[in-house]
């Protein structure tokens, strides 16, 4: 059996959440490389494949957006629970920008000081939705692209290209962080795999007047409606 280690699956040490805000603060990115450092000293000459950060996307709309997994943070009228503390509207484009960062940083330090002598892979995680138009008309068709930019290319793109999808920067605005020349291309080609998690489909339908909402999250930015199927 060879192992294939995850560095973090949704469990930031609330140490950390409790110092600076955690995801939501770029002293994380310092923090994150120093733990990995400390992982691939210990444990490389037994791995050879390392994933950063399991189901990002995930992490971030259910942490920030929603308040369902920790840190549970959301904002009204967003939110599964009675949110307390965060902002849906930012934390989430936030937490993933510093995320990606932070996997940078840990992907740097692993090909410069490790890679070489290891001879291991650093990569990335993601739930994709095998996702396809509800109607053949053109404008569900153009929303089943802008969900697989909002879902994958979110993450992707940066890692693929350095900056975030176009249909993202449109939609969000001034609320997505972003990539400096240095970072963007730091982030750039940071991954040597990118791992998909896949478990529903899901039907697309156009839904643009969400984008006419005045306070918006994540889920009215990619203005669709999603039907999920097993």
């Amino acid at each position: 059996i060879e192992p294939h280690v995850t560095l973090h699956h949704f469990d930031l040490p609330q140490a950390l959440e409790d110092e600076y805000g955690g995801w939501t603060s770029r002293k994380i990115k310092r923090d994150f490389a120093a733990y990995a450092d400390v992982c691939f000293r210990e444990f490389g000459n037994r791995v050879r494949h390392w994933t950063t950060f399991n189901e990002a996307n995930i992490f971030v709309l259910m942490g920030y957006d929603y308040g369902f997994l920790p840190p549970q943070r959301c904002s009204p009228p967003f939110g599964v629970f009675n949110c307390q503390r965060g902002n849906s509207s930012t934390e989430p484009y936030l937490a993933a920008h510093n995320i990606l960062l932070a996997h940078a940083s840990a992907s740097r330090l692993y090909r410069t000081k490790y890679q070489n002598t290891q001879k291991g892979y650093i990569g990335f995680n993601l739930l994709a939705f095998y996702f396809t138009p509800l109607t053949n008309t053109t404008e569900d068709i153009v929303a089943t692209q802008r969900a697989n930019d909002f879902y994958l290319g979110w993450f992707a793109d940066p890692l693929m290209y350095g900056d975030y999808p176009e249909i993202m920067k449109k939609n969000v605005g001034s609320r997505l962080p972003s990539f400096n020349r240095i970072e963007s291309r730091l982030v750039k080609g940071s991954t040597d795999f990118l791992a998909v998690n896949f478990y529903f489909a899901a039907k697309v339908k156009d839904s643009p007047w969400s984008l006419d909402i005045q306070l918006r999250d994540y889920n009215a930015d990619i203005a669709v409606k999603l039907d999920c199927m097993p």
